[in-house]
């Protein structure tokens, strides 16, 4: 099987929890994302704003790695927020903002409108748009 490369969109503080815990979550703790992905695929977190609750844009790609585990999985979170989840091996990065790469990138096919490439939550991107955004972002 080949490898593929997702993104997913979360904001900047929910990344960061699931990069603390090796862990991704998907379109609000969905298991369907989850499952498409398989081991050693490439994940790219972009977010749009730093927080969730929050109003304040952020606009880049927050978190890079690979899926490590076969396991999609249930944790419970408390307060009824039962979640799936994935383990992923994130790499050390920088965040990278999103506007000076849209010129670049395949899988953003309306240049001006490119907010709506990133409606759904999660897709699949082609490998050279992800080694483009992981050679400015990974610092290992």
């Amino acid at each position: 099987m080949s490898t593929r490369y997702w993104v997913i969109v979360a904001s900047k503080n929910h990344v960061m929890r699931g990069v603390q815990a090796g862990i991704a979550q998907a379109n609000h703790g969905k298991a369907a994302p989850l499952k498409r992905m398989n081991v050693g695929d490439g994940v790219l977190y972009y977010s749009p704003k730093y927080e969730f609750e929050g109003n304040e844009k952020l606009q880049a790609f927050t978190a890079i790695g690979h899926v490590a585990e076969e396991t999609v999985y249930q944790f419970d979170m408390g307060g009824g927020f039962i979640p799936f989840r994935r383990d992923v091996k994130y790499l050390n990065c920088v965040d990278v903002p999103i506007l000076p790469l849209i010129p670049q990138l395949t899988f953003i096919e309306n240049k001006s409108s490119w907010g709506y490439t990133f409606r759904f939550g999660f897709f699949e991107i082609p490998k050279i748009d992800f080694d483009l955004i992981a050679n400015q972002m990974t610092t290992e």
